[in-house]
């Protein structure tokens, strides 16, 4: 019976969110309670809830002060004179454009945050590519994975919700994945050179015979420049102390929020004004991921979990089992695409993890095998800021589609096959 009823809560849960009868938040709260309900669960399910509470608490504290600290340094100016000296170098070479557009994508994503990224690298370039004629279909694949990385980094969303589903420590997810995403951000630079070389063929450009690209007008944040060395001191100092893993990440996020603010914002009221700016975009993120607490706090205190978790065990051929990290990593690439990052996290991941730990296969193994299809569900048409994007450069939202996702799709092989060579996951796991 309680096999029935989780299959059940899945399926509901899976439908709302499909047919957008209802939010994500509301979904992850309602559903898990009225089904904890119907399982019988009247009295104890509070306490499974604040329980769930509890193993979230950490990331999403992170999340607040993370998504607060980059958006902030980015307002201060921080990315301002990087902006400048990648514009000014590119002249009109095409494989120069390409690089510089990822190098400056990279480096606007530390804030996790899609929309950003198109508005700053679009507003500095998108005159070079017309100017030029570059295809900005190649733009855009090279932008879609500039964010479909950055989103995750901790702050960005997807590896924060996959560490809530699993009740893991965000840093210990995450921190393995650095050399598998370093690898990935060495392959979009590869591509960046590759559609570079084609635009050169086309163009029937010559590097002896290129021009420089006119000096472009940016909007500049004025600030003294102990400022700005300060915020650069402070956020390597930050990546640095976050690799190392010495400090609870949470804490760090908020020490180095602290500092960030004294140095940018000493007033009372620029600090209230940056809160206020950035207030919306932390909140739909962190409400996501307390909501989430609720669902995975029932789904595995009322037994649905286990119950789930033992039907898929006796449906997976026992041959199959041991390779269960290596088929979520698989079907991640897909299934991200069709569905939201709430509904796989959330929804199916659990369910995975727990057929999984039948063969001994860790939750936090599952968890970074499932972040594996993270640079194509970027494409999907669910993500809203690829829209942007696609707007900005007026082109055809499904010509996009169909450009960049192969290109996607080899850097999600590309990410799948670092991770399996730095132990992230296990190809096969004997148990």
């Amino acid at each position: 019976m309680l096999l029935i009823i989780s299959l059940l809560m899945i399926v509901t849960f899976i439908g709302l969110l499909l047919s957008k009868k209802m939010s994500a938040i509301t979904a992850l709260i309602l559903i898990p309670t009225l089904f904890a309900l119907l399982a019988g669960h009247t009295g104890d399910t509070g306490e499974m809830v604040v329980k769930g509470l509890r193993t979230v608490a950490p990331t999403g504290v992170m999340l607040i002060f993370a998504m607060l600290y980059f958006m902030s340094v980015t307002d201060a100016g921080m990315f301002d004179p990087i902006i400048r000296r990648i514009v000014s170098s590119v002249d009109s070479d095409p494989v120069k454009i390409y690089l510089g557009t990822a190098l400056l994508g990279f480096i606007v994503a530390l804030d996790g945050d899609g929309a950003t990224v198109y508005m700053i690298v679009l507003s500095a370039f998108l005159p070079i590519y017309e100017r030029v004629g570059l295809s900005k279909l190649k733009a855009a694949c090279i932008l879609l994975q500039c964010t479909g990385l950055g989103n995750m980094f901790p702050w960005g969303g997807p590896t924060a919700r996959a560490a809530a589903a699993v009740k893991a420590d965000i840093s210990s997810l995450f921190v393995p994945m650095l050399l598998p995403l370093l690898a990935c951000v060495v392959w979009t630079f590869v591509m960046a050179w590759i559609f570079g070389r084609q635009e050169r063929r086309r163009l029937g450009f010559s590097p002896e015979t290129s021009s420089t690209v006119p000096t472009l007008s940016l909007p500049e944040n004025s600030g003294p420049a102990w400022r700005f060395w300060c915020n650069w001191a402070l956020t390597i100092a930050l990546m640095t102390v976050l690799v190392l893993d010495v400090i609870p990440m949470p804490w760090l996020f908020m020490l180095a929020t602290a500092l960030m603010f004294l140095i940018n914002y000493p007033k009372l009221s620029e600090q209230q004004e940056q809160l206020q700016k950035h207030a919306g975009a932390i909140l739909s993120v962190a409400s996501l991921i307390f909501a989430a607490a609720v669902f995975t706090g029932i789904f595995s205190g009322t037994g649905m979990a286990d119950s789930l978790a033992k039907g898929i065990v006796h449906v997976i051929p026992d041959t199959l089992g041991p390779y269960l990290a290596l088929i979520t990593a698989l079907i991640s690439i897909p299934v991200t695409w069709m569905v939201s990052n709430d509904v796989f996290y959330f929804g199916m991941l659990p369910v995975l993890v727990e057929a999984a730990g039948q063969y001994g296969i860790e939750p936090i193994e599952m968890a970074r095998a499932a972040l594996v299809g993270q640079p194509v569900h970027i494409l999907s048409p669910l993500v809203a800021s690829t829209y942007l994007l696609v707007g900005m450069l007026q082109q055809d939202y499904a010509q996009v589609q169909r450009n960049t996702l192969r290109w996607s799709c080899a850097t999600s092989l590309v990410l799948l096959i670092a991770s399996l060579a730095t132990a992230g996951f296990p190809f096969y796991h004997s148990s």
